[in-house]
């Protein structure tokens, strides 16, 4: 690897069904992509000196939602993602004085292609906004991380609100 200036690490799977409803193997897999799975501590490997590592979290800890008439909390998600957390500002104090800055962004509820088109349209109204989040605005939020040098170990909600009192 001759060089790295931005690494965003943007990998996490989720598993719908109450915490209590976990195998080992859901609860595993969980872990493992979500909190093991980042690249960082590779990345950081090959800094010599200064850049940045961004890296995109989902939202859906910091939410509850209706489903099958009954409120689930997505725990795993809340775990791992709060770990993702306390580990971006962990490496943003341990890497400062190399001139690494390490920040996070929390995406809200997002158009993809993972989403099927009718629960779009259903998610969307739901949102403070009253839609969706675009792919575009989470580059946007790591293409500003990356520019702004005296941003470190910060989770940057780009969620149109949504976190928003919470």
């Amino acid at each position: 690897m001759a060089r790295i200036d931005t690494l965003v690490n943007n990998a996490g799977i989720y598993i719908g069904k109450p915490l209590a409803q976990y195998t080992a193997e859901d609860y595993a897999a969980v872990m493992n992509v979500n909190m093991a799975g980042f690249l960082s501590r590779h990345a950081i490997r090959h800094r010599r000196n200064g850049k940045a590592i961004q890296r995109a979290r989902g939202q859906r800890d910091r939410q509850c939602r209706r489903r099958c008439g009954q409120w689930c909390v997505f725990g795993t998600g809340s775990l791992t993602k709060g770990g993702l957390n306390a580990d971006t500002k962990s490496l943003a104090i341990e890497y400062a004085r190399k001139g690494i800055r390490v920040n996070a962004v929390a995406p809200g509820i997002i158009k993809s292609p993972m989403l099927a088109p009718e629960t779009r349209e259903a998610l969307g109204a739901f949102l403070p906004l009253g839609r969706m989040g675009e792919m575009s605005d989470i580059a946007d939020a790591i293409l500003f991380l990356e520019s702004a040098s005296f941003i470190m170990g910060e989770i940057l909600h780009v969620d149109g609100r949504q976190s928003a009192g919470r």
